[in-house]
């Protein structure tokens, strides 16, 4: 079983939605099913069966978009309808509440969903597992103004572009096509911080301690390493090319025996070339200092060690990855006029 985190669902979100009620009970319960035990109301006039789990976050995000036919789904729901395996309805310990901008109707908030009277403009929508739910750069913002914590803006920007939802460069367009909305200032302070290469929550939010608590300089973020001769040594987490320092985080996945024993090999691959290695495990991350003094110990091994390695070369953009995307997808939507 592989147990890596991956940042791309490979299917949207499992939900069952809400219907309503039917007399004749062939599209959902009668009025007598509906008050029995065999189904559950999830908003007014809408039903589910009462062992669908009301907790999974793709359930969750139905049900509340079933509570209107025109509001339109947005924050991390809107994401995870759209496959960023992030936005799981969690930030660290709290649950967030699914993020409605209301359309025709009069919507209240409710235990688990907020209405949000904000306007939504046409060209911010899009349909996805059958609801409507805003772009990506849309739902980011929605999405870090109801976190609102400084670093977890920046793991959510990482994590839609990993996702390959969208880019540093479209997030700063559209922020551009909203002068002085609300919002705008904390989501640019996050996107100074973003990168497009991190490849998991716990990786970005070592990269903020490296670069926010020990002061250190912004690392490059899985860059491939090679040897003196161009044989391939690794791709670490971060890699301060000034220092000579590699930084790693181990997930769970590092824990298995047959990893554990490949990232050895890997550490002792870098050591010979002239690197020295920081290791965090996920709770070291909540230890600032143990974890900044880690480093500053890394540091004083460099001294003078030879250089025996060299960086791979430059990764495919991610704006040139989502352009060539969109350019396929906009061809297989034009119409073919066969000449008669």
């Amino acid at each position: 079983m592989n147990d890596e985190w991956r940042p791309r669902l490979a299917s949207p979100p499992a939900f069952v939605g809400p219907v309503a009620v039917d007399p004749a009970g062939i599209t959902g319960p009668t009025r007598g099913q509906a008050a029995g035990p065999r189904w559950r109301r999830s908003s007014r006039n809408r039903y589910v069966r009462a062992g669908v789990d009301a907790r999974q976050p793709g359930q969750r995000v139905a049900e509340a978009a079933a509570r209107s036919s025109t509001a339109t789904v947005t924050g991390w729901a809107s994401l995870l309808l759209q496959q960023a395996a992030f936005f799981d309805g969690r930030s660290r310990a709290r649950l967030l509440p699914v993020l409605l901008v209301e359309g025709d109707e009069r919507l209240r908030s409710a235990p688990g969903v907020t209405i949000s009277h904000a306007k939504v403009s046409p060209s911010e929508v899009l349909v996805r597992c059958g609801l409507r739910c805003t772009i990506p750069e849309r739902a980011l913002v929605d999405h870090i103004l109801q976190v609102d914590d400084p670093r977890e803006s920046v793991v959510a920007l990482d994590m839609a572009a990993a996702a390959e939802l969208t880019s540093i460069r479209r997030v700063h367009a559209y922020l551009g096509q909203r002068p002085g909305a609300r919002g705008n200032a904390l989501v640019r302070a996050a996107l100074d911080l973003a990168h497009e290469r991190s490849a998991s929550p716990q990786e970005t939010r070592f990269r903020l301690l490296w670069r926010l608590d020990a002061g250190w300089t912004p690392p490059l973020v899985n860059r491939d390493v090679l040897d003196r001769d161009g044989r391939f040594i690794g791709r670490p987490d971060l890699l301060d090319t000034e220092r000579g320092i590699v930084g790693e985080f181990a997930g769970a996945v590092h824990r298995r025996r047959s990893q554990h024993r490949s990232d050895v090999r890997r550490e002792d691959l870098f050591r010979r070339a002239g690197l020295e290695y920081v290791e965090v495990v996920g709770a070291d991350l909540q230890d600032v200092p143990l974890v900044v003094d880690r480093m500053a110990a890394a540091a004083a091994r460099v001294g003078s060690r030879p250089r025996r390695w060299q960086l791979g070369p430059e990764p495919e953009p991610l704006d040139d990855v989502l352009d060539h995307r969109d350019a396929m997808i906009a061809l297989a939507e034009t119409p073919v006029i066969w000449p008669r």
